[in-house]
């Protein structure tokens, strides 16, 4: 695969999954526990997006579980340690990332969050910039929440 391919897709796996509390604009919550549960799934994305944007490693070591997988706009697979090297190493900057049309679903112990995202940014000096949209797993595990899936798609 070509190395520009690659990183876009490396990219937008890092970038597009972060959205803000206020975007939510559906859930599933039946009862008070499922509306605690996302609660929790929210701030995880907003921590999400922060630690996108600051390129901090903490939290995907922390909040994605070993087995992660996400799939980026053109197919790439990228695990968490992929996430965590291009942190470490990349020249990602992003300008902003507006998500709207969030909906979170609970099923169980799993959350379901789907989204589209709005992303400005470039790698490497290759932008990235567009409409997108995703969908996001997290499983508790233990009592603690861990993404545990992500798939990103190019809304052009």
């Amino acid at each position: 695969m070509p190395r520009r391919s690659l990183r876009l897709s490396l990219c937008l796996a890092l970038c597009v999954s972060p959205v803000l509390l206020h975007a939510a604009k559906e859930t599933t919550a039946k009862n008070p526990h499922e509306q605690q549960m996302i609660r929790e799934v929210l701030e995880l994305e907003r921590h999400a997006k922060e630690a996108s944007i600051h390129n901090d490693t903490k939290f995907p070591e922390q909040a994605f579980a070993e087995n992660y997988v996400a799939i980026g706009p053109l197919g790439t697979v990228v695990t968490k340690s992929d996430v965590v090297d291009v942190r470490r190493r990349s020249r990602l900057h992003y300008e902003f990332i507006d998500v709207s049309e969030m909906v979170v679903r609970i099923y169980g112990d799993t959350a379901v969050v789907t989204a589209k995202a709005e992303v400005k940014g470039s790698d490497f000096g290759e932008d990235f910039s567009g409409p997108y949209r995703y969908t996001r797993v997290w499983v508790k595990q233990n009592g603690a929440w861990r993404a545990v899936s992500y798939q990103a798609t190019v809304t052009r």
